[in-house]
């Protein structure tokens, strides 16, 4: 089965946008046509493959530009400037001509007929799968300067924690690249220079000694066929975690993750409380919100038991014991909104839930950037000991046996 997009005008002349699933192209025209529409164009959908990703990340928009645009496009709306005219007013002010490009089409895009999420949709490169499914949240709540206030601020601590790591990283990554830099010439170029000494001598060489003396032969001899299958083995597991099983695979390794794992719970816990607080505040009822909330968290993982825990509550079951019996949820959470449903005061409470754990989240990242680099710095000088080790002890063991 393929997969089609398509644009059409209902019998009452409104324009209607989606796609829909046929084996060719006539037979999804002849099920557009059997529910009265008019199609204005039908398209295949093209699945991205490997070097289509490859030239989308050189076209990436940096978190900072995204936040300042997001900011931006919040004070227009909460200034009650209409949507087509602030996405016209964002054209003017950008200067990244990547965002500009993108800002062109969304606003052809809007004012054609699609919603914002919709056009938004369209350029996934730009827009992440979190802030889009956030948009499409606030176009049911009618609360979209909200939302767009709150993904600025979410953006903006996510461009601050990416610039503590890197300033935490810059050091280490240049000692890393010297490290590794001598490594090759000793493995490929010191190495072969002295295996003749060893091969003519009697001395018994150290365990760690033969390890590297096979390596620097195979090295000199195959370096070009680790180089091939190195970047072969890259490609195949970048496409693979593109597609749904691959996904469900590295989210389930995410959160299994040593020390990674808790803060990425902690983080999805988070989305989750202000994307559900942001759903009830709009008038959405509490499946609904948790339903809508579970494509905002960016896991598949949390996405399916937000899909079971909506079905839950829709059964007649309070939210807190259905996440209380989940274990990727702490029992805090549910406690919390336990109160809340208790009390009539659940927004609040989802905040409260939103911002203990965003401060965990800060805490956490702070924790392990205060300790990336002096770990770092022990393994690198554990590797260069064992290094100069294997090449010094046979040679002292040399010089003992004249």
């Amino acid at each position: 089965m393929a997969k089609f997009n398509y644009k059409a005008r209902t019998k009452d002349g409104g324009l209607q946008v989606g796609n829909v699933e046929a084996s060719n192209r006539d037979t999804a025209l002849s099920i557009l046509l059997s529910h009265q529409l008019f199609v204005l164009s039908l398209e295949p959908v093209v699945e991205d493959n490997w070097y289509t990703r490859v030239l989308d990340f050189f076209k990436r928009v940096k978190t900072q530009d995204l936040m300042i645009f997001t900011r931006q496009f919040s004070t227009l709306l909460a200034s009650q400037v209409p949507l087509s005219d602030s996405l016209a007013n964002l054209y003017k002010q950008t200067t990244k001509p990547v965002l500009k490009e993108a800002l062109y089409e969304i606003a052809n895009d809007v004012d054609a007929g699609f919603s914002l999420s919709q056009a938004l949709e369209r350029h996934r490169g730009i827009f992440s799968e979190f802030y889009v499914n956030m948009i499409k949240s606030a176009e049911v709540t009618g609360r979209l300067s909200e939302v767009l206030n709150f993904l600025a601020d979410y953006l903006e601590k996510q461009a601050t924690l990416v610039s503590k790591v890197k300033n935490a990283l810059t050091y280490p990554a240049f000692v890393i690249v010297l490290f590794i830099i001598v490594v090759i010439v000793m493995v490929t170029m010191v190495f072969p220079q002295i295996l003749p000494i060893f091969s003519e001598s009697d001395v018994e060489l150290p365990f760690l000694t033969k390890v590297l003396l096979g390596l620097s032969t195979f090295m000199a001899d195959w370096w070009w066929i680790i180089l091939v299958a190195f970047g072969v083995v890259v490609v195949l597991l970048v496409d693979y975690f593109q597609t749904d099983e691959g996904k469900a695979v590295r989210d389930t390794l995410a959160l299994k993750a040593p020390v990674l794992g808790p803060m990425f719970q902690k983080l999805y816990i988070a989305r989750f409380a202000e994307s559900a607080r942001v759903l009830i505040k709009g008038g959405l009822t509490i499946p609904q919100a948790v339903e809508i909330s579970s494509h905002t968290i960016g896991n598949v993982v949390y996405r399916e038991r937000l899909h079971e825990a909506a079905e839950q509550v829709r059964k007649g079951k309070l939210l807190s014991q259905t996440l209380i019996g989940l274990e990727e949820f702490p029992p805090l959470v549910g406690q919390l909104i336990s109160v809340g449903e208790s009390t009539g005061r659940l927004e609040d409470l989802l905040g409260k839930v939103t911002d203990f754990y965003s401060r965990e989240v800060d805490d956490m990242v702070n924790n392990l950037v205060t300790l990336i680099q002096p770990l770092l710095m022990v393994v690198i000088g554990g590797v260069i000991a064992a290094l100069f080790a294997s090449i010094l002890l046979p040679i002292y063991s040399l010089s003992q046996s004249f």
